[in-house]
C-alpha cells in the first residue's frame, strides 16, 4: 500500500533546495532526546573503525518516487543504513543515496506519536521502506517491541530469557537496561558509551593503584609480580 503525504495543492507546491535541512519537529521530552543520543553514541563507538554505515536520529528521510522533497517524507527517531558512506548529512534523500532505505528503525514512543508509530509509520516502514528491523520503545512505560520483515510482512520478535530482542541487521541485541534502551553484543556484553568506557578504565586504575599500595605496605614491590 502506498502512503502519500500531500502538503499543498499542486499550484502551491514549492520545491526546496537540494541541501534542505531536516524539518522533523524536535523530540517531545528530555527522555526522548537522551535516548536517541544514547543509541547513536553507543553504535558509533562500537563501530568506530567502520566507514560503511550511517546512524542518525530525528532526521528527515525523503522518499518521493517523483524525487520531490515537498512530498513523501518521514523522520524516524533513530535509524541505521548499512553499506553506505559514513559522513554528515542534513537529511537522508533516498534518490541521492542509491535508493537505499534504513536497515533498522527505532521509534521512541510518546503520547502524541505512539498511535502513528504503531500504525501508519509501521505500515510505511513495512510496505514502502521495506526496512528489515523495526522497534519501538517507550522511555516512560518501558514498553519495548520489535519486528523483523519476513515475506513482506513484519513478524513480532520473540525476546530471549533476558527480555532482549535480536537485530539481525546489526548483529546485536536490544534490551532495557537501567530504564534505557541499550545495545548488547551476541556475548551479552553491554555496548558502552565513550563516557562509560572512560569510567570503567578509571575504576580499574584506582583498583590497581590500591592493590599496588597494599603490596608496598607489605614490603612487596608490585612491579616484580
Amino acid at each position: 500500500m502506498s502512503v502519500v503525504q500531500d502538503l499543498a495543492t499542486p499550484k502551491d507546491v514549492i520545491f526546496p533546495p537540494g541541501d534542505l535541512y531536516s524539518d522533523e519537529p524536535p523530540l517531545e521530552t528530555d527522555l526522548h532526546r537522551l535516548q536517541m543520543t544514547l543509541l547513536i553514541q553507543c553504535l558509533e563507538w562500537l563501530w568506530q573503525s567502520r566507514n560503511d554505515f550511517y546512524a542518525s536520529g530525528n532526521l528527515t528521510i525523503y522518499y518521493s518516487p517523483r524525487q520531490r522533497k515537498s512530498e513523501n517524507f518521514r523522520g524516524p527517531d533513530f535509524f541505521v543504513v548499512l553499506g553506505t558512506e559514513r559522513k554528515p548529512r542534513k537529511s537522508w534523500v533516498v534518490w541521492e543515496e542509491d535508493g537505499k532505505y534504513p536497515n533498522l528503525i527505532i521509534e521512541i514512543l510518546s503520547n502524541s506519536t505512539g498511535e502513528t508509530d504503531k500504525g501508519l509509520k509501521k505500515q510505511i516502514y513495512q510496505d514502502i521502506f521495506r526496512t528489515p528491523d523495526y522497534f519501538w520503545f517507550d522511555p516512560e512505560t518501558l514498553e519495548f517491541t520489535g519486528f523483523h520483515l519476513l515475506d513482506g510482512e513484519y513478524q513480532p520478535l520473540e525476546p530471549n530469557s533476558q527480555g532482549w530482542l535480536w537485530s539481525q541487521q546489526l548483529g546485536l541485541y536490544l534490551g532495557v537496561y537501567q530504564e534505557k534502551l541499550r545495545f548488547f553484543t551476541p556475548k551479552a556484553e553491554l555496548v558502552a558509551t565513550p563516557e562509560e568506557v572512560a569510567q570503567q578504565a578509571e575504576q580499574e586504575k584506582q583498583r590497581s593503584d590500591r592493590l599496588a599500595a597494599k603490596l608496598r605496605e607489605l614490603n612487596i614491590d608490585p612491579d616484580t609480580i
